[in-house]
């Protein structure tokens, strides 16, 4: 109990104590969550096409400059448009066909007046200046920005990480979810002797007098939070993958110092591709590659750039989150991080409030990755032992329109949520076509919480609305009371919301029944050992044995 407790606080440590990150409860919201948050009028009427994001990293100055080129087609006739960038960073002018824009800026939000008619169907471009020094990382990913950093000879070994915060922490953009551009090209230009490692494939490198500009182009559509730059000494090292859509390159990039261990460590990349694509179905950038990038900070989950600082452990910085060992049978960072390739990538939530669709799915394909290599029981055990760490303090939904996520119970409440609906489907091929329809319907798209409960309600020919409503927007959790004389069961559900009546399993004597509890009271016969009798333990419900 006592190492469960230090891995517990560690862990509460990690997801809290930042002033402006990830899973921080919030009481009231100002004018910048709305204009962050919301879909505004200044965005609404121009459709990403794609960005060509050029900047020079100084790190002994800790500062940056660059542009943005940012190519869009207008759905609506406007003529103001809105361009996110947080301060200390500056916009240094804006032009559209070689004419500077007035720039009116309310903080991060900057709206340009566009001089050119833009006329509906038109393909326009502006190009965003901007230079300065960014926000540093206080407490990376949770609460991001850039992490300025050295290794262990003395090299700087820099980090990009913006979940939350926002991708105009460090880069001019259109910093909504609900757009994402159909693809970017990343130039990074860094001192000599040094690598950038961003998204996608390495198209060319550039040598100056004194730096290196990379050059990298994604192919697919990409969440701005998604795109990274990562500065280091780094070498590499790869391998071709035998996936479900071919050859699929999957390269890793190290710190010199930490090769050897690398390339033992990270054997756990192609054993989670496996394991993934059987579940999710094929991974979903085959065009940009598949990367391991080590960086400075724990990790995160950066789309063909899953970044690593793990520490080359098993579990969680070698502790396992479940208490039952079977999370050291695997490097948490490498298989959660790069879990979201699927949950998070490629299906994208359009507003932060539905995060529970990245962090809850993308946790129980932990559960997932142990059911393939050991297992349903060691999953089993496994997800019900994150169970201690639910804390039911808010929903796991977040308000909408003001860039506020929910409860961080999204990540392991949420993951026992799928792993009890997995159970009340109760067909296992049922449920993984569930898990492999969802990323072939929802490909490379953005949606809500909506679209994911109705289609899996479809899917599973259940309806699941008071089973959603439940889970995801009460703290509630379902009470099962029970008498049981050995002979005839007694039950009902307690705690619950409106027509909420959920399947669940129970045993005597080796003897399994089936029961559908609702608020009323009901009877069934089961006959048995009273001393014998539970309640399947796959079921996220709390039980309770009552007088008859």
């Amino acid at each position: 109990m006592k190492h469960f407790l230090t891995v517990f606080f560690f862990l509460l440590l990690s997801l809290s104590s930042h002033s402006q990150g990830l899973l921080q409860a919030k009481d009231y919201f100002t004018e910048q969550d709305s204009l962050r948050g919301s879909i505004t009028p200044e965005r609404a009427w121009w459709d990403l096409n794609f960005y060509d994001l050029k900047i020079t990293i100084k790190p002994e100055d800790k500062f940056i400059s660059g542009s943005n080129t940012i190519k869009y087609t207008v759905l609506e006739a406007q003529q103001i448009l809105q361009i996110d960038l947080q301060p200390p960073l500056q916009i240094e002018k804006v032009t559209q066909d070689g004419e500077e824009l007035v720039l009116r800026s309310n903080i991060n939000a900057h709206f340009i007046t566009l001089k050119k008619e833009q006329k509906k169907g038109d393909k326009n471009e502006i190009t965003v200046y901007y230079s300065g020094t960014p926000r540093a990382a206080k407490n990376a990913p949770w609460d991001g920005g850039f992490s300025w950093k050295k290794d262990s000879n003395g090299k700087d070994f820099v980090a990009t990480s913006c979940q939350g915060l926002g991708a105009s922490v460090w880069w001019p953009n259109k910093d909504h979810m609900y757009d994402e551009v159909d693809s970017m090209a990343i130039s990074v230009t860094v001192p000599k002797g040094l690598m950038d490692v961003s998204n996608g494939r390495l198209k060319s490198v550039e040598e100056n007098e004194t730096t290196t500009t990379y050059n990298w182009i994604v192919a697919n559509p990409i969440n701005n939070y998604g795109v990274n730059v990562n500065v280091g000494d780094y070498v590499h090292f790869g391998e071709k993958y035998p996936g479900e859509k071919g050859t699929l390159d999957m390269d890793y990039y190290v710190l010199k110092d930490n090769l050897e261990k690398a390339k033992e460590h990270f054997k756990d990349a192609p054993k989670m591709m496996k394991a993934f694509e059987y579940w999710f179905g094929p991974y979903p950038f085959y065009e940009d590659s598949f990367k391991l990038v080590e960086v400075p900070y724990l990790g995160m989950e950066h789309q063909s750039s899953v970044t690593y600082g793990n520490q080359f452990m098993k579990g969680y910085l070698g502790r396992d989150l479940s208490g039952t060992d079977w999370g050291l049978k695997f490097d948490y960072i490498i298989i959660h991080e790069a879990g979201h390739e699927w949950f998070a990538n490629n299906i994208t939530y359009k507003d932060i409030a539905d995060m529970w669709i990245h962090e809850s799915f993308t946790t129980y394909s932990e559960n997932l990755f142990i059911d393939y290599y050991y297992g349903k029981e060691a999953a089993a055990d496994y997800v019900i032992g994150t169970r201690k760490l639910i804390q039911n303090d808010r929903p796991i939904i977040g308000a909408y329109h003001v860039n506020n996520e929910g409860s961080s119970d999204m990540y392991f409440k949420g993951a026992n949520v799928l792993h009890t609906l997995r159970h009340v489907v109760n067909d296992d091929e049922k449920w993984r076509s569930i898990l492999r329809g969802l990323n072939k319907d929802f490909y490379h798209k953005t949606v809500t919480t909506a679209q994911i409960e109705n289609y899996i309600s479809k899917a599973a020919k259940i309806d699941l609305s008071a089973f959603f409503e439940q889970y995801l927007r009460t703290i509630k959790v379902p009470v099962l009371e029970y008498h049981y004389d050995g002979k005839e069961l007694k039950y009902r559900y307690t705690h619950i919301v409106t027509g909420f009546a959920i399947p669940v399993s129970v045993s005597s004597a080796g003897k399994q029944l089936w029961i559908t509890p609702t608020a009323e009271w009901k009877t069934s016969i089961l006959k048995g050992d009273i001393a014998t009798f539970k309640v399947d333990r796959n079921f996220y419900i709390n039980q309770k044995e009552v007088a008859n």
